[in-house]
């Protein structure tokens, strides 16, 4: 797939979650998953490291770069090594998340339906996304965006009204894989885990379909 970068200028949205997913998800598929850090918070780290710990297979490689001169130059270094890398970029407007947008191959922006959040995507993501885009010029980066976190209602006027906001939008495709708030995706990722591989008692089916279902129209 080569590198797909989760991102958005706002904190809080499930970039961390969403990326521990797609990796054990790929990683479990028998792909070779080089997940990279570019946050100066560690929860994206430690997570990793509980998943190591604990001697969990598939293997995920962690590497930290928060630097984004260093983060452009060492994964570039390393992309013809793995199938994958998956790069979370901290929730603001930085040198890690600028360089991941320049290098990457795909963009996947989690959108928690609410006032705020919406805010910070016409703000402050959407005029990134258009200067990165300038920036690239004949190579345009695929941007896709998703409801993450979204109410368990499916029809809640929250949901609804984001999920208009984006289907409308040029800058960024929406991608109809809804994903729930739902404490079991937390807990799992904070472990490093897919859903598939937390204990039967704990698992969530409905969490588990919409996470397959969001790995498949990635990847």
């Amino acid at each position: 797939m080569g590198i797909t970068l989760v991102g958005h200028t706002k904190g809080g949205i499930g970039k961390t979650t969403t990326t521990v997913q797609l990796a054990a998800g790929r990683a479990r598929q028998g792909k070779s998953v080089l997940v990279v850090n570019g946050d100066r918070q560690k929860s994206l780290t430690n997570a990793i490291e509980r998943r190591s710990a604990a001697g969990i297979a598939p293997r995920l490689t962690m590497v930290a770069y928060p630097d984004g001169d260093e983060l452009r130059a060492q994964v570039l270094r390393l992309r013809d090594q793995y199938d994958d890398i998956i790069i979370d970029a901290g929730g603001r407007d930085s040198t890690a998340l600028r360089h991941a947008m320049m290098i990457a191959d795909l963009m996947l922006v989690p959108m928690e339906p609410g006032d705020f959040e919406l805010d910070a995507l016409f703000d402050e993501l959407i005029p990134l996304i258009n200067s990165i885009q300038a920036e690239r010029g004949d190579n345009p980066l695929p941007v896709y965006s998703f409801l993450n976190k979204a109410e368990p209602k499916k029809l809640s006027a929250d949901n609804l009204y984001a999920q208009k906001i984006l289907e409308g939008l040029t800058e960024l495709r929406y991608l109809p894989r809804t994903v729930v708030r739902r404490k079991p995706i937390s807990s799992a990722s904070a472990r490093g885990l897919s859903l598939h591989e937390v204990p039967a008692r704990d698992r969530d089916p409905k969490a588990i379909k919409e996470l397959d279902a969001l790995i498949e129209a990635i990847f």
